[in-house]
C-alpha cells in the first residue's frame, strides 16, 4: 500500500496538479538557486543499510521528492559527475571542439581496461575516464575553471585541491539538491553556455532508450561515495534524479532504475 501511494503521488505531477511554494511553469524555466519546497518520501528498503538519500524532481511542476532530506543537504565531492560540468566549460572555453575531440593515451596501464586507449569527450564521460576530463581541465586552466564555476555556482566552487584533482575527493563539494538544481538549468538550457554546449553534452549523457522513455544520466565513485545523477524524459512526464550512498556508484544507479521503475517514469502515459 505505500509503495503505491508514493507512485501515485510522483505520478499526480503529470496531471493537473497546483503549484507547491512557488512554482515555476514549464514554459517559464529558470535558473533554479534553490528548491523552494520539499516532499518527504520512503526508500529505505533501497539502499540496503546504506546511508543514502534520493532527490526526484519534476522538471515540469517544480516540485521536488526527497527520501533523506539531512543527507541531501550535505555536501560530498562530485566524482566523475563533475565531468558534465568540465564538458559544458571545456566546449564553452574551446579548450575541446565537440564531443569527438580525442585526446590519446598515454600509454600508462590504469585500473579500469576501458581506460587504457584514446577517447573522445564524449566516450571520456560515458567511461568516466579520469585521465581524459584531468587533461580537459589543465587545458582549461585554473582561471576559466573558476570562472565557470562561479557563473553557475557549482556547489561549494573551491578547485584549490589542484585543477586535475579538485572534484576527486578533494576541495570541491556540491549537495545531492544542489546537483538536481544543476540538472534543472542544464536540461532547461538555461546555463550561462551556448545551446550548442548545453545540447551536446545532453547527447553524451543519453544512456538508454526505452519504449515510453529515454534515460540521461552520469555516475561518479569515490572511496567511500557513489552517485548517479541525471534526467528521464517519459510519458509520464521529465525528472531530474539524484542518488548519493555510502557504497558504490553501481548501486546508486540500480537503486535509481528501481525507484524510476517503481514510480511508473519508464512506462507510458498513464
Amino acid at each position: 500500500m505505500k509503495k503505491a501511494i508514493m507512485a501515485a503521488s510522483v505520478l499526480g505531477l503529470a496531471g493537473v496538479v497546483a503549484f507547491i511554494g512557488e512554482g515555476v511553469p514549464a514554459d517559464e524555466p529558470t535558473f533554479a538557486k534553490e528548491i523552494p519546497k520539499l516532499e518527504e518520501i520512503e526508500a529505505e528498503e533501497y539502499f540496503s543499510g546504506h546511508d543514502g538519500t534520493f532527490v526526484l524532481h519534476d522538471l515540469q511542476q517544480d516540485r521536488t521528492f526527497v527520501y533523506n532530506h539531512e543527507r541531501a543537504e550535505k555536501a560530498f565531492p562530485p566524482q566523475s559527475t563533475f565531468t558534465v560540468a568540465n564538458a559544458l566549460i571545456g566546449l564553452e572555453t574551446g579548450a575541446v571542439e565537440d564531443e569527438y575531440d580525442i585526446k590519446y593515451w598515454d600509454g600508462i596501464e590504469r585500473e579500469l581496461d576501458v581506460w587504457n586507449k584514446d577517447h573522445t569527450l564524449g566516450s571520456g564521460l560515458r567511461h568516466s575516464v579520469v585521465w581524459y576530463y584531468q587533461a580537459l581541465a589543465r587545458d582549461i586552466g585554473e582561471e576559466q575553471m573558476q570562472k565557470w564555476l562561479d557563473a553557475i555556482s557549482y556547489g561549494n566552487r573551491d578547485i584549490t585541491g589542484g585543477i586535475d584533482q579538485f572534484w576527486l575527493s578533494s576541495s570541491l563539494e556540491i549537495t545531492p539538491l544542489e546537483q538536481a538544481d544543476f540538472i534543472h538549468n542544464l536540461y532547461y538550457e538555461v546555463l550561462p553556455f551556448s545551446k550548442d554546449a548545453m545540447k551536446t553534452v545532453k547527447r553524451m549523457m543519453m544512456e538508454e532508450e526505452g519504449d515510453h522513455f529515454t534515460l540521461y544520466g552520469k555516475t561518479g565513485q569515490g572511496p567511500d561515495v557513489g552517485w548517479y545523477v541525471g534526467f528521464i524524459e517519459s510519458g509520464n512526464g521529465t525528472y531530474a534524479f539524484v542518488t548519493n550512498l555510502d557504497g558504490t556508484s553501481a548501486h546508486a544507479k540500480e537503486i535509481t532504475l528501481s525507484l524510476l521503475e517503481e514510480f511508473h517514469l519508464m512506462d507510458g502515459p498513464s
